[in-house]
């Protein structure tokens, strides 16, 4: 039950954050470790099998989808991870271009220096030192902040629990990385079109081929400095602008563009969205004891 002394103590402590953890993200990059994880993929070699998103559906216990993942009629459309019918964290697309047939995979970009990061005003998201960007789903108070700081438009919501709105995204499998063991999607690969590593050994991994055969790939790996790096690396053979990337991000980290800005912004700027995040908090927390008295009580008649 929250009662007005737990209803303050809630409130408290995001204003307290969002003071405090305001400030430091004035100063705070989200580089990570330099060990940190990548996955690099390789469009001249994916051949739209999608099996990468059937593996991720089943890896991260998501719905079914309407139609079968070996459905090509869905290609007809672009599409963005788990809007719609996507019922998974990555989605791939077809595009023509110069009478060539490439597949792109779309996920969570996996920023170095991630924008949802800096713009969530609990933490719910962070940059882990492995180098997925995770979420934390008992701290997130529904803000979408996330969703609109992102540079490449990833996050999405899924509202099929009233009391629990979810942050839907790839999480570069952290599950299963903290097991020791790969990505779904690299795992799931007939053609090895994505190779998960550290990031460090993708770039160098990326450019060996770009140098290698010339003729075959752009010079240039999409991800190595875009929005300040990302730990998802791409690398093509036609341009990069015509697979509908973002060509505009620019090389700066999105929370050092705002981070000048963040230190002169005025408590009272800070602290509203703050307290308005304790007042969603304990009202969802309400919300789930009376959910649950409810259910109590039905058990107890029957």
């Amino acid at each position: 039950m929250v009662t007005r002394r737990n209803f303050l103590k809630i409130g408290g402590s995001v204003i307290a954050w969002s003071v405090l953890g305001g400030r430091a993200l004035a100063s705070l990059d989200f580089e990570g470790n330099p060990d940190r994880f990548g996955m690099l993929s390789d469009m001249t070699r994916c051949i739209g099998c999608r099996r990468c998103e059937a593996a991720c559906n089943k890896a991260n216990n998501l719905p079914a989808p309407k139609t079968s993942f070996e459905d090509t009629s869905v290609f007809e459309e672009k599409r963005k991870p788990y809007v719609a019918d996507v019922q998974s964290y990555t989605a791939v697309n077809r595009y023509e271009v110069n009478g060539k047939t490439v597949y792109r995979k779309v996920q969570c970009m996996h920023c170095d220096e991630p924008a949802c990061v800096s713009a969530c005003p609990v933490a719910a998201l962070k940059k882990s030192k492995e180098g997925p960007v995770t979420w934390n789903e008992k701290v997130c108070i529904g803000c979408r902040y996330c969703i609109i700081a992102c540079p490449f438009y990833v996050p999405a919501y899924e509202y099929s629990s009233a009391f629990s709105p979810n942050v839907q995204k790839c999480f570069m499998c952290y599950h299963r990385i903290s097991e020791g063991v790969i990505p779904a999607c690299t795992e799931a690969c007939p053609v090895e079109a994505i190779t998960f590593g550290r990031r460090s050994d993708l770039i160098k991994q990326a450019k060996l081929r770009i140098w290698g055969e010339p003729d075959k790939y752009i010079d240039h790996i999409y991800g190595e400095q875009e929005a300040g790096g990302t730990g998802w690396l791409y690398i093509s053979g036609v341009p990069f602008s015509e697979l509908d990337f973002q060509m505009d991000v620019g090389i700066t980290s999105y929370p050092k563009l705002t981070k000048d800005f963040l230190s002169m912004v005025n408590l009272t700027l800070v602290s509203w969205p703050a307290l308005l995040g304790g007042f969603y908090l304990a009202s969802k927390r309400k919300q789930h004891t009376a959910h649950d008295e409810i259910s109590d009580k039905e058990d107890d008649k029957q």
